[in-house]
């Protein structure tokens, strides 16, 4: 293993209040005390005047104290920054190696220059998630919980925030083990039928053993790849296209969903002539609304482009909310957006109600019938609410999956998850046909293997 201290800027760029920089590594406090200087208290009202007692044995600071003072170039002696410094002793880490923090002020030249010193005293630049390597490879976590740390950093809602949180808590680790032991344990009681064959009867029961391997593997492994297909969309998004017409209102109602101005909106139509995405937070379900070019027949090449590029998002959206007017007549390009959308999941979004005199509005032929409508205002904000409801329940279902309980694998795992659960039922079917224990003994350490590698355990 990697053996240098690695060094990176821990906190986002750009001015803050805070910028941290983070040491992970065998030189990490000698590199910490070749560049820092501790601060003497002076408040005769503090119960001790003097610095907090150090570890002389250990590089002079104490594990899990923060410590205030400068950091200081000793090369001219110069201050960079005024710091707190803390030091994390090892195993009592992040990665398990002694690691260092130095919270400076969030200036990037400050960050940087105290980042090029602790270079030039020993340390190397951090590779892209090398500390949460580190953490795996030392065995303070899991590869699931490691996987689960750039879902945290990536979490756009509160629901997405808790299945990642539930992840890095252990609650995969937790229902893969479970499977995996009950496994090893079916296929050591096969490998001693192997090795004892005069024994077999009492050691392995076929029709016991189908009901187990049904009850406590093939059932699991299923559930836990249902809830990547129903909570993967948790994780990435719903991809939500909003088409119609030019001018029926496409800009105006992503503008009023997001609460400010994002796409230009004018009374010419086709003023939107490129698609615009944005990220919206419904009761914690991300969705992603992406605003199109009107769909209209055209010689305009830049309005052709623009008509490509929705027909190419209605195709990889997950649900089209197809907007009309209620004041107007259905025209000839309204009935050709519905024939073009509604394979897709969507929702008729009858816009402009504020045009309506009482309940003449416009009539919707019987075809259309059946799908989701809701009538809206983008401009006055009505509507929207309920607009809003039918996006999570057509989007989601009635029942959508529970992130407080549920198990949410990542795809890598997901697709781990499918090989296991192939060669246990493989496995399982062989049991009933009686094919012999050694052929059996193959599909359940491939099972094994592949819960194994969701693990990190093996590779």
């Amino acid at each position: 293993m990697d053996n240098s201290t690695i060094a990176a800027i821990a906190t986002p760029g750009g001015r803050g209040g805070i910028g941290i920089i983070k040491l992970s590594g065998p030189r990490a406090v000698s590199i910490a005390t070749a560049i820092f200087s501790p601060t003497v208290s002076k408040l005769n009202s503090a119960p001790c005047k003097t610095p907090c007692p150090k570890d002389n044995s250990r590089g002079g600071f104490l594990s899990h104290r923060l410590y205030l003072g400068h950091i200081i170039n000793p090369e001219n002696r110069q201050v960079v920054d005024e710091v707190l410094l803390s030091v994390m002793r090892a195993p009592r880490s992040y990665t398990k190696e002694d690691v260092v923090e130095i919270n400076a002020h969030g200036g990037q030249i400050a960050v940087n220059a105290i980042l090029e010193l602790v270079l030039r005293h020993g340390g190397r630049i951090a590779e892209p998630g090398e500390f949460t390597k580190r953490a795996f490879l030392n065995g303070r976590i899991d590869l699931t919980q490691a996987e689960a740390v750039i879902d945290v950093i990536n979490a756009r809602t509160d629901k997405m925030l808790q299945a990642a949180a539930g992840q890095i808590k252990g609650q995969l680790t937790r229902g893969v083990e479970q499977i995996r032991e009950f496994l090893i344990a079916f296929l050591t009681r096969v490998e001693a039928g192997i090795d004892f064959p005069d024994d077999v009867a009492e050691i392995v029961d076929s029709k016991a053993d189908v009901r187990e391997i049904k009850a406590c593997v093939i059932q699991p492994l299923k559930r836990l790849i249902q809830h990547h297909l129903d909570g993967n969309i948790l994780r990435e998004g719903l991809k939500v296209a909003v088409v119609g017409r030019p001018n029926v209102g496409k800009s105006s109602l992503l503008n009023r969903l997001l609460q400010k101005d994002r796409a230009i909106v004018t009374a010419v139509p086709g003023t939107t002539r490129d698609t615009i995405e944005e990220t919206l937070n419904i009761e914690g379900f991300p969705i992603i609304l992406v605003d199109t070019a009107g769909l209209h027949d055209t010689n305009d090449p830049i309005e052709t482009l623009g008509i490509k590029k929705t027909m190419e998002n209605v195709a990889g959206a997950d649900m089209v909310v197809f907007m009309i007017e209620a004041h107007r007549p259905l025209t000839v390009e309204d009935h050709k957006i519905f024939n073009k959308v509604q394979s897709k999941p969507f929702i008729i979004a009858i816009n402009k109600i504020d045009l309506v005199n009482g309940e003449g509005s416009v009539v919707l032929p019987d075809s259309w019938m059946g799908k989701e409508r809701v009538k809206i205002s983008a401009l006055y904000d009505k509507g929207l609410e309920h607009l809003k409801e039918k996006m999570i329940l057509t989007g989601f279902g009635k029942d959508p999956i529970d992130i407080e309980t549920a198990i949410v694998p990542n795809l890598r795992q997901k697709l781990l998850m499918e090989d296991s659960l192939r060669a246990s039922e493989i496995a399982k079917r062989e049991l009933e046909n009686g094919t012999p224990l050694e052929l059996i003994a193959i599909h359940l350490q491939e099972a094994i293997d592949s819960l194994g590698q969701i693990l990190g355990t093996n590779v």
